[in-house]
């Protein structure tokens, strides 16, 4: 019976695998290692040899074949010896003897046992699967001429690093005058009025306060024309509609600065700045000036200063306000 089976299991997990009246096989680490001249490269590997010394029986192989068969000891060791002599009267004879994917054994000129591992075999189980391989070095690449190279070369990040403080130098000051002048100018405040927000008001608002008060210098020359109130008649309260403010005719009041919120061209726009005004407290009237426009003023003060301080909380509510010694 060939009991060879039962050697390569063991040579797996044991370093020694005595073969009684034989010998040992035993089994050597042999690290990762490169062959350089063939460029093979090489995985850790066990590889076995042979001591015909060791040839005393230790249990161990008997041991395996007793429980992998399911015999008695004295069967197991009875199969072990028919092998044994069968391989020393091969031996004997000048015959080799092959142990398949272990090794051949042979007998040299004197009689001595010779043992010829198989090398193909590798009993390291961490390196399952690892085989060997080729891998021949690039020509002509010699690492210490590129580490020259590189030494002489220029750092190429000192040119990027000028052009990156040349266009600092341009970018900044132009951010800081774009900051600038917006704080210390109106040249981007809004002079949008809240008349124009106003879906009842279109863009008749006459924005330009300097044109008007040029027409109103005629005014002492030239008759003012005052609108005539406006009535309705009554309704019933539930029908009724909201009252529209009448245009008072003009009163001569001496040293009264007006708070003029809008000038329209249409009575309609300046009702509708009129009732706005007066869901916000305050008392406000309609007056026409030699032009033609409806100006809408929030409040008579007697005083500059006081006409002033107002002017400043209601031009937040509707820009374009200001203040004027005429209606």
């Amino acid at each position: 019976m060939d009991i060879t089976p039962f050697i390569r299991e063991l040579l797996f997990g044991h370093d020694c695998v005595i073969l009684p009246e034989l010998g040992g096989f035993i089994v050597n680490y042999s690290p990762a290692r490169v062959d350089k001249i063939t460029g093979t490269f090489f995985p850790p590997s066990r590889q076995v040899s042979f001591n015909r010394n060791l040839s005393h029986n230790d249990g161990l192989l008997i041991g395996k074949i007793s429980e992998s068969l399911k015999i008695n000891y004295v069967d197991a060791r009875r199969i072990t010896a028919e092998f044994t002599s069968s391989a020393r009267r091969k031996l004997d004879r000048g015959e080799k003897v092959l142990f398949d994917m272990i090794g051949v054994f042979s007998t040299n000129h004197e009689g001595n046992i010779q043992f010829e591992p198989d090398r193909s075999i590798n009993y390291h189980l961490d390196s399952y699967g690892l085989d060997t391989f080729q891998l021949f070095p690039i020509e002509d690449y010699d690492v210490r001429k590129r580490i020259l190279k590189r030494d002489h070369e220029p750092f190429a990040g000192n040119g990027s690093m000028r052009k990156i403080i040349r266009r600092a130098a341009i970018i900044i000051p132009l951010l800081a005058v774009l900051v600038a002048v917006p704080l210390k100018t109106n040249l981007f405040k809004t002079r949008i009025d809240s008349s124009t927000l106003n879906p009842l008001v279109t863009e008749e608002f006459e924005h330009n306060k300097k044109a008007v008060d040029e027409v109103e210098k005629k005014e002492e020359s030239a008759p003012v024309t005052v609108a005539a109130p406006i009535t309705e008649a009554p309704k019933p309260v539930a029908e009724r509609a909201p009252s529209k403010p009448e245009v008072k005719p003009e009163v001569k009041i001496s040293g009264g600065y007006y708070l003029i919120t809008g000038s329209f061209k249409t009575q309609e726009n300046a009702i509708s700045q009129v009732n706005m005004l007066k869901k916000e407290g305050f008392n406000p009237e309609i007056y026409t000036t030699a032009n033609g426009y409806f100006r809408v003023c929030a409040m008579v003060c007697t005083d500059m200063t006081i006409a002033t301080d107002k002017k400043e909380s209601i031009a937040k509510r509707y820009p374009g306000t200001w203040v004027s010694n005429k209606r």
